[in-house]
């Protein structure tokens, strides 16, 4: 699986961005948002029962994720027409505020995100920095969606770019933050 701590590799591919005759389709690539955090999801089909809860769950944190300066990017291995279909077809689904990519299989093995017995896209989660570096790598087995929380707890804690313990939320102190109290408090000691 592709490691924080490495570049992600460029890509370009055809997504699927909305439901209305001649506005359903766009070419996303990586490049495309210049000083912006990306926060790519992979999802293994379309037609599925996890796939959906997550799909909405991500899209109602929209908001969230463009106020941190990301943009939201979900796909998987089902090309931008099975993306359409489902979203016409998916109560849910219909009014997504941001797009479904097509990443295609090739893509997947190559950053180590391809089930390797179902051939489809693991349920992945990648938080790229504003200079194009993975910061965030994870992945579930098929049949357990993930917590956007925790994405977002995470992407806010790589946001401080200082030491975060576990269970921190934005608001609190960092370590870093509680480390240079020490030393404050340490030397009005000593001067006393």
């Amino acid at each position: 699986m592709i490691n924080p701590g490495t570049p992600l590799p460029e890509f370009k591919t055809a997504a699927c961005v909305g439901i209305e005759a001649d506005q359903e389709f766009k070419t996303i690539g990586s490049k495309d948002f210049p000083g912006k955090w990306l926060v790519i999801y992979t999802y293994p089909k379309d037609f599925t029962f996890v796939c959906p809860t997550e799909i909405v769950d991500f899209d109602s944190k929209v908001d969230a994720f463009t106020e941190r300066n990301a943009v939201l990017l979900g796909g998987s291995t089902d090309n931008e027409h099975s993306h359409l279909a489902w979203r016409k077809d998916h109560q849910d689904l219909r009014g997504l505020r941001h797009p479904l990519l097509f990443f295609s299989p090739t893509m997947m093995e190559s950053l180590g995100l391809l089930h390797a017995g179902a051939g489809v896209a693991l349920r992945a989660t990648l938080i790229v920095d504003p200079e194009g570096v993975v910061r965030f790598a994870s992945a579930n087995d098929l049949d357990v969606g993930r917590n956007v929380d925790e994405v977002l707890r995470v992407l806010d804690g790589l946001q401080t770019g200082e030491l975060v313990a576990c269970n921190w939320k934005k608001g609190d102190k960092t370590l870093t933050q509680k480390q240079k109290e020490e030393k404050e408090r340490e030397k009005a000691k000593a001067k006393k």
